[in-house]
């Protein structure tokens, strides 16, 4: 078994429970409303609450004569504001076993598709600072959706941190399993009960039920 130096681990789902869907799809209405729509097309809410592409923004925001940058900056903004509000609220929680990563002595890195600013938040807000050596979120700009995940740009950036390339990422979607790939990593796909019913595309080295089996792969256990 491959003797990593480094774990780098993706967020929602993985480190703290996901984002619930209405607290996204009232995010993009808020968005909408920053901008002036008050009344946009639900199905254009559901277009910009998740995996958004270039290509789906531009489309969205033509059906409003909207300037995409504008627009963009809202989303981020309200939705990155929403889901601090779940923490402080206790709608959203960490999971239990990330307890699990005091038994490494790994450098330790978070590479996630949510905002850097929601990543600044959750490491603040659980007292994770001195846990995580380095970690990216996606910047406040529409470039930052050409970036993230399955593309391996902000895993690059966190490798160059560490000065390393030879880490294991942990994820709990089929991007975070091709991200590694085009990386050079290998990968371990968290299946958590969000997850069961996920089928992949592209093989992770590793399939796990929770942080303690990605300790035992980083332990050789």
């Amino acid at each position: 078994m491959p003797d990593y130096d480094a774990i780098l681990f993706d967020n929602d789902g993985v480190l703290v429970e996901p984002p619930a869907r209405d607290t996204l799809r009232e995010a993009a209405r808020s968005a909408f409303s920053a901008v002036g729509v008050g009344d946009a097309n639900e199905a254009h809410v559901e277009d910009v609450m998740h995996g958004v592409t270039p290509e789906l923004l531009r489309d969205v925001c033509a059906a409003y004569d909207l300037d995409e940058s504008a627009f963009w900056e809202a989303r981020d903004r309200h939705a990155s504001r929403a889901q601090r509000e779940e923490f402080r609220d206790g709608e959203r929680d960490r999971y239990d076993d990330v307890a699990a990563l005091a038994d490494l002595d790994h450098d330790f890195g978070i590479v996630s598709s949510n905002q850097h600013a929601t990543i600044e938040f959750i490491l603040s807000f659980f007292e994770w600072e001195p846990l995580f050596d380095t970690y990216y979120g996606r910047e406040r700009a529409v470039e930052s959706i050409r970036r993230k995940k399955p593309e391996p740009h902000y895993l690059e950036r966190a490798l160059a941190d560490l000065g390393t390339d030879s880490a294991l990422f942990v994820g709990d979607s089929e991007s975070d399993v091709e991200a590694a790939r085009r990386a050079g990593l290998d990968s371990a796909f968290v299946r958590r009960d969000h997850s069961e019913g996920v089928e992949l595309s592209v093989e992770p080295t590793y399939e796990v039920r929770d942080l303690w089996d990605v300790v035992e792969i980083a332990t050789g256990e």
